[in-house]
């Protein structure tokens, strides 16, 4: 399966116009909605304890693709700070490094994170439509390349493959029920 999406880019910036770096999971979502355990609400708090971004879970649409700096979702372990992404229907996020629990979280749970190695921010703006292509290792904007990923580990692109890590036990154990 390709592993490529297309939709409104989310940059997450300073007032600077520099991505965010040490996005933490208490920013991403806020410990004060950890008692929400319905998924399809945990989207409502998603990013609403990052300044500038209040407007966020409000005004994101399913496909949307979310972009930050240096070790996005730093911080507790948290699962809620990917699943508030995935109630949304964010399709996927590119950031220049994540913290090592959100990574492993993010890939176990079968949600896409690619890291960027290079990106111009000058080429998009908040609300572009952007292609992120992880097989082609390219951010694109109406054809034009402002972004490259570091190349997705095979077990990712496995357990991506398969649904999430659950999913991808299942395949490797041939099918057989897991205890």
């Amino acid at each position: 399966m390709p592993l490529r999406w297309e939709g409104r880019v989310w940059p997450l910036v300073d007032t600077n116009g520099d991505l965010l770096d040490d996005i933490d999971t208490d920013q991403i979502y806020h410990n004060a909605h950890l008692a929400v355990t319905d998924m399809a609400e945990m989207g409502r708090y998603a990013l609403g304890n990052l300044e500038g971004y209040g407007d966020f879970a409000s005004s994101a649409c399913p496909g949307d693709i979310v972009v930050a700096g240096e070790n996005f979702g730093a911080g507790s372990s948290r699962q809620q700070a990917v699943d508030c992404f995935v109630s949304l229907g964010i399709s996927c996020i590119a950031a220049r490094s994540f913290g090592a629990i959100y990574w492993r979280n993010a890939i176990n749970a079968g949600f896409p994170v690619h890291r960027i190695t290079e990106i111009d921010l000058s080429r998009v703006e908040r609300g572009d439509v952007i292609v992120v292509d992880a097989d082609a290792g390219l951010m694109e904007r109406e054809g034009e390349v402002f972004g490259r990923l570091r190349p997705m580990p095979s077990v990712q692109r496995e357990i991506l493959d398969a649904g999430n890590l659950f999913l991808y036990a299942k395949r490797m154990k041939g099918n057989r029920e897991i205890h």
